[in-house]
């Protein structure tokens, strides 16, 4: 079985910040890949970041230089901290976790956690 939990949602002025975290645990694969993506109301869901168990980071443009995706191999817990928070970040952020060196689609995710940027 394979398990993503999520945390550290929630609502936020603009220009504020949120930690998300994420623990994955696998019984059927050696996880690689991990990452955020999100879905925006009426929008498809979209990487935010992805790193890889060697460290290799992507981020989405709109999020680079507000946004630090981090994580700890030995436990399999993936960070995002989300700075300078914006109005178009408001989505459900969605942990991903997956055995391939890129965070294909095919992987696993969490059960997304919201995030709301509103005063």
């Amino acid at each position: 079985q394979v398990q993503l939990v999520e945390s550290g949602g929630g609502l936020v002025q603009p220009g504020g910040s949120l930690r998300l975290s994420c623990a994955a645990s696998s019984a059927t694969f050696s996880i690689n890949a991990m990452g955020w993506y999100r879905q925006a109301p009426g929008k498809e869901r979209e990487l935010v970041a992805s790193i890889t168990r060697g460290g290799r980071l992507n981020y989405a443009d709109s999020v680079k230089g507000r946004f630090i995706i981090s994580r700890d191999n030995a436990e399999n817990t993936v960070y995002l901290q989300m700075n300078d928070l914006k109005s178009e970040d408001t989505a459900v952020y969605y942990c991903y976790a997956g055995p391939w060196s890129i965070p294909l689609p095919q992987g696993y995710w969490g059960q997304g956690t919201q995030v709301i940027v509103s005063s």
